[in-house]
C-alpha cells in the first residue's frame, strides 16, 4: 500500500496574499520594558558578550515562531 501524496501549497499571487495578510489586522507583541537587552559584563577575558540571555532567547522564538531571518 502506496503512501498518499501530501497536498503542496504554493503562493501564486503575491500582491494578493499580502492584502489578505494585510486585511488580517496587526500582531503586537510586547516586552517588558524593565527586560536588559545588554548583557552584564561576565568579568572574564576575552568579548564580552553583547546581549542578554533574555535577548537572545526572545529573538530566536520570534524566529521560529514567525519563520523570520536573523537580521
Amino acid at each position: 500500500m502506496s503512501r498518499p501524496t501530501p497536498p503542496t501549497y504554493k503562493t501564486r499571487n503575491w500582491p494578493a496574499y499580502s492584502e489578505a495578510l494585510k486585511r488580517r489586522g496587526s500582531l503586537r507583541i510586547w516586552f517588558d520594558p524593565e527586560m536588559s537587552w545588554d548583557a552584564v559584563p561576565t568579568g572574564r577575558r576575552g568579548r564580552q558578550p553583547t546581549y542578554s540571555d533574555t535577548a537572545i532567547r526572545t529573538c530566536l522564538t520570534m524566529k521560529v515562531l514567525f519563520g523570520m531571518a536573523l537580521r
